[in-house]
């Protein structure tokens, strides 16, 4: 796999500042007390805005940890575009690239990524169907590929089903231990868990062989 280091988390949709603010204090309360530790109270001394400013952009503290779980999806979305756009139809190549779009986001600098995989259920049903929605998007994207594989003989496992799923929650379980600045650089643990998920996969590439 050839790494894309030029390729970035994108910068979240245009917002007045108070509204940032408020966005990005209510990440780190999360993160830092759970959902249901934070205080809607502490958001807005942490944003350093009045809890009337709070109030007109955010009903409450569920409309905001939606509005950051949203925002997550647009950000992996764009990432999973960029990163698409730099390869071809090539099964394995396209599966490389959904897994390393998948560990950009879940290493990136967010906090929307572990909410995402802890704090959905906070949600109330509408919110929810609308995450799980994006994420079944997120999800055939992969299904699609290995699909496409198996078709073209490339990808031999006779469980499609069962790799996209290993591969998915390998790359999903590493925002629960990765560390910023540790000892494992972000395009290594790309270039490992791309060979990984060719491993699942099974992956063959074809030997065209001349005739003479």
């Amino acid at each position: 796999m050839i790494p894309h280091p030029e390729v970035t988390l994108t910068t979240a949709p245009l917002r007045p500042p108070g509204q940032k603010a408020l966005l990005a204090a209510a990440r780190l309360e999360f993160a830092e007390r759970g959902y249901g530790g934070a205080s809607i109270r502490d958001i807005a001394h942490r944003a350093a805005v009045s809890l009337s400013a709070l109030y007109h952009y955010y009903g409450g503290k569920q409309e905001m940890l939606y509005a950051l779980l949203d925002e997550g999806m647009d950000v992996y979305e764009e990432t999973c575009a960029e990163v698409l756009a730099e390869v071809g139809d090539d099964p394995a190549e396209r599966l490389e690239a959904l897994v390393e779009a998948l560990i950009r986001f879940r290493t990136g600098p967010r906090g929307s990524s572990q909410l995402e995989l802890t704090e959905w259920r906070s949600l109330n049903p509408e919110q929810h169907t609308a995450l799980r929605a994006r994420q079944a998007v997120a999800t055939d994207r992969f299904r699609q590929v290995i699909a496409a594989g198996v078709e073209q003989k490339v990808f031999l496992t006779p469980e499609p089903d069962d790799a996209r799923r290993m591969i998915i929650a390998g790359c999903n379980a590493i925002a629960q231990w990765y560390q910023p600045g540790g000892t494992t650089p972000v395009e290594v643990l790309i270039d490992r868990y791309a060979g990984l998920a060719l491993t699942v996969v099974e992956y063959r590439p074809r030997r065209y062989r001349r005739r003479t």
